[in-house]
């Protein structure tokens, strides 16, 4: 199963998305994760999601659309010092385009900050099926696919040799046993139309709104000569001295923190950070200011004032996040995920790091 030798695919394609869906031995609960085709009949996922004595790993790929199509998997890496492993597909459809391998890219170890997407299927993205019953007449379910972005503090986890995604975090878990992240592992990262990793964890400590993926240049110092070898033949990886560095690199801005701003900041004291967020695009309509506070914690959402004028109602937001330390962190993050580069959001920051330096 050889990858195509010839030009590389540049870029996430929806349709080379898997979702790897592990039945394992002796009645144990299924496993399910993410990965990605990066080969006519090669899908990249995390080792972790295969490992272990498993009955049979199968690959789905556009679920419930016109092209879906599945087929029996079967692991021909498993490297789990680097938590990657390759599945190879037995029967691929001969109708489908060519899939040849995508670009990889390095990501520098400097003071940057990185762009990056990725596509899984999460658990928090389990959906009724209306349209099919179970025998009870209950509704079945399934995961939808998660298209997510953010960036990536590449000096963070330098230890662990992963790198720090930042995410919107997803609403809050009514089982805070599980992660809503499950089955996001394996999912491919993406910068610059290039793989930098692959999704290995939810560290619940770092919060909901941050991921763990291991670092493609890591892969190269743990992987053993004939599983970097294998990697290479299978999944298209070039030899570590033609690596690109990723593309859309950016010095990283400081950004204030202001988790210990006092609770009880007089009204004029906030009058600039609040007319910069007012002024946001993503503000300007009932749906993104709810968006906004799903991504934050559940209890700003609960206590705030909610008011039909737009400054005063983000006037009430920022006011009952001081009340709650770190919060107001939390809404400028969300604030520059979603909202993305721009001179709005840089006016917010610069009016946040007026805050700071007044009440420092």
């Amino acid at each position: 199963m050889g990858a195509a030798v010839g030009e590389r695919a540049q870029g996430l394609q929806a349709g080379r998305v898997a979702e790897v869906l592990v039945r394992r031995q002796d009645g144990l609960p299924g496993r399910r994760g993410s990965g990605y085709r990066v080969g006519e009949a090669c899908v990249l996922t995390a080792a972790h999601v295969v490992a272990g004595p498993t009955a049979s790993v199968r690959v789905r790929f556009d679920a419930d659309l016109p092209g879906e199509w599945s087929a029996d998997a079967r692991v021909v890496l498993l490297a789990e010092s680097a938590d990657v492993a390759l599945l190879e597909i037995a029967d691929v459809p001969r109708d489908l385009p060519p899939a040849g391998p995508p670009r990889y890219a390095a990501v520098p170890d400097a003071d940057v900050t990185l762009p990056f997407s990725a596509m899984g299927f999460p658990r928090f993205k389990l959906r009724d099926d209306t349209a099919h019953r179970l025998d009870d007449g209950s509704p079945s379910q399934y995961r939808d696919s998660c298209h997510v972005s953010g960036t990536v503090s590449v000096l963070s986890n330098r230890r662990e040799g992963t790198l720090e995604l930042a995410v919107v975090a997803p609403p809050a878990d009514v089982e805070p046993e599980r992660s809503p992240w499950e089955g996001m592992s394996g999912a491919v990262v993406w910068c610059g139309g290039c793989v930098i990793g692959v999704v290995s964890a939810h560290h619940r400590s770092d919060g909901l709104g941050r991921l763990a993926a291991g670092r493609l240049e890591r892969w190269y110092d743990v992987l053993a000569p004939t599983e970097l070898e294998l990697f290479q033949r299978h999944g298209g990886l070039p030899p570590r001295a033609a690596l690109a560095p990723a593309d859309g690199a950016q010095e990283a801005r400081p950004v204030p923190a202001l988790a210990d701003l006092p609770a009880d900041l007089p009204l004029r004291e906030l009058t600039g950070l609040v007319d910069a967020l007012t002024a946001l695009p993503m503000l300007r309509g009932g749906s993104g200011t709810i968006l906004l506070l799903e991504s934050i914690d559940a209890r700003v959402a609960a206590h705030s004032p909610r008011d039909p004028r737009p400054r005063m109602d983000v006037y009430g937001i920022v006011r009952t996040c001081l009340r709650y330390p770190g919060t107001l962190d939390q809404l400028l993050e969300a604030v520059r995920l979603l909202e993305g580069p721009s001179p709005e959001v840089e006016r917010v920051d610069r009016a946040a790091a007026g805050l700071a330096r007044r009440n420092g």
